[in-house]
């Protein structure tokens, strides 16, 4: 249990004439500095504030337990796996004097305290190195950025780590803190034709990811069901994974849901039903916070209905942050490559000031650096993502393509998208529950 960052006082002989004097003087300066402390107390500047961890063992214990301030709540890790984070925006330019930690009986012996302005470059500010659990109040600290994170590197048990709060201290930025947050799993290429008795079987295993997680909705990047998307295939096999949280989830079809040979999108519709035509086509949008979505189906983008319903549904738009996903990626460096079919509708979201654009098809992970339809690097872009390792065998990179910023293949994962009413980021989170990319936060346009 630790009280103080510093370190405890060397142990000296002194005359008593001496100590008295001291304690004579310790009285007055603190007679005198009351006021003032009173004044420079810490302000908490944590608790209800947007947060995210590298992994939860429950639904029932996630991030936001450990800043909600209720002390019978807390944040619980997957068992066993180190190392493991949790992680809290505390708003722009905040500074921190004290983190105070609150463990349950799944502490860390080991951990750092660590500081970042952008959630990518981390800075220390305390070191453990030998924790017992209880309560370790971290005071004199110097810091300032926008996300504190505690990281775990040796657990103190067999099982996770577990918080029941993490109180961070200090003045908070300028500018008002971001609202309206909520978090959404994505994920591209999902159900092949297995099941969990199968222990090389993908897609159960990042299902369970995806509800371990518990967002506020899921979204897929088409090709949910293999090979020909029929609709015994969607019953057999998606549906004992994925189907599990088919009320909250939020598609488009790939190509292989055009594969049917009861016709093209036959299984995808009988199977998703209103979920996946709540507007009366494969393609529709809907709101979130301040976000508007748009699911597209990338099958038909010369389909001339859906580019006028898409210009229509833009023009629309009132929400400050825009997000669209399709099946077919403008650029990827995986197997399929680039696809040129998708350049247009690039154009018309470019020009709506779209944000973010989600992809599959290719069955790797890859982030783009803004850019512009085409493929020029601009702070005013789109950013994309492919996000293909839903559960389908993994392609390998293949042509590194510019602007490219991290590619990751053969390990199945779900995107784990954090956004706000004016920033969005995410993470590519692994079927082991680590984290295996950690994205910039962006400000909407």
């Amino acid at each position: 249990m630790r009280l103080f960052a510093s370190a405890p006082p060397r142990r000296t002989t002194t005359p008593f004439s001496l100590v008295l004097a001291a304690v004579l003087l310790l009285v007055g300066g603190l007679l005198l500095a009351l006021p003032d402390r009173a004044d420079a107390a810490d302000t908490l500047i944590s608790q209800g504030r947007p947060a995210t961890s590298s992994s939860v063992e429950d639904v029932t214990f996630g991030p936001e337990k450990a800043f909600d301030g209720d002390p019978a709540t807390r944040w619980a890790s997957a068992e066993g796996v180190d190392p493991q984070w949790l992680r809290v925006d505390l708003g722009p330019s905040a500074t921190v004097s004290r983190v105070k930690l609150v463990w349950e009986a799944a502490y860390a012996t080991a951990y750092r305290v660590e500081i970042s302005a952008d959630g990518v470059t981390w800075t220390r500010l305390a070191t453990e190195t030998a924790g017992n659990g209880g309560t370790d109040d971290w005071t004199g600290l110097t810091g300032q950025g926008r996300h504190l994170r505690v990281y775990g590197t040796a657990r103190g048990t067999p099982y996770g780590y577990s918080l029941y709060a993490v109180e961070v201290y200090g003045t908070s930025g300028t500018t008002p803190p971001p609202t309206g947050a909520f978090t959404v799993v994505a994920a591209g290429d999902i159900a092949a034709q297995c099941t969990a008795s199968s222990s090389s079987c993908a897609h159960p295993k990042t299902a369970a990811l995806a509800q371990r997680i518990a967002p506020a909705f899921y979204l897929t990047m088409g090709d949910n069901q293999y090979d020909d998307a029929l609709l015994s295939d969607f019953r057999n096999y998606y549906d004992k994974s994925w189907g599990a949280f088919k009320a909250k989830t939020r598609p488009v079809p790939g190509n292989h849901e055009t594969y049917d040979p009861a016709g093209p999108l036959a299984g995808y519709k009988s199977y998703f039903g209103a979920i996946a035509y709540p507007q009366g086509e494969p393609y529709y949008s809907y709101d979130q916070g301040n976000w508007h979505f748009v699911a597209l189906d990338s099958n038909s983008f010369d389909d001339p209905a859906q580019i006028q319903w898409l210009k229509d549904d833009l023009a629309r738009n009132t929400k400050g942050c825009v997000a669209a996903y399709f099946h077919h990626p403008l650029y990827s460096s995986g197997g399929h490559g680039n696809d040129p079919v998708s350049k247009p509708v690039w154009r018309i979201l470019y020009a709506a000031g779209a944000d973010l654009v989600l992809n599959g098809h290719d069955h790797h992970y890859e982030r783009f650096a803004p850019q512009d339809p085409d493929g020029r690097a601009t702070a005013g872009g789109i950013v994309e993502i492919v996000g293909g390792m839903g559960g389908a065998e993994p392609y390998d990179i293949e042509t590194v393509q510019p602007n490219s910023q991290k590619r990751i293949s053969g390990t199945y994962g779900v995107l784990k998208l954090d956004l706000t009413d004016t920033t969005y980021t995410w993470q590519y989170v692994g079927v082991d529950d680590r984290v295996k990319d950690s994205a910039p936060t962006y400000t909407c346009h």
